[in-house]
């Protein structure tokens, strides 16, 4: 199944989720985490827990899910999916700079 630019799926307490960038998505990042649209990609290249945690909130709120921050952090989240989801919806932004997302002339690994 193939989603639109900027949507990725999730599964959180095995339901399956949509997490979609919209500028309220971005908006709500960027005034959680303080500052721009570049500040906010810098501070995502290295993220803490509590970073992925508020921006799958953002991005689940902009896929339509209504789920507070405090049922999202008690939630079964696998890390590494929900890290893959993250850079899968923030390629709307077409940046290489895209959290999650390798940096340019960085090989990918995928074994013999």
């Amino acid at each position: 199944m193939t989603h639109p630019r900027g949507d990725a799926r999730i599964r959180i307490n095995g339901e399956e989720k949509t997490l979609r960038l919209t500028l309220g998505a971005l908006a709500d990042m960027e005034e959680r985490f303080g500052g721009d649209l570049s500040a906010l990609q810098a501070r995502l290249k290295s993220p803490r827990v509590s970073d992925i945690v508020l921006v799958l909130h953002a991005l689940l709120a902009g896929g339509g899910a209504a789920l507070t921050l405090e049922a999202l952090k008690a939630s079964d989240i696998d890390l590494s999916e929900a890290t893959r989801a993250i850079a899968k919806a923030f390629e709307a932004l077409g940046s290489d700079d895209a959290p999650g997302k390798p940096a340019s002339g960085e090989a990918h690994s995928h074994g013999a």
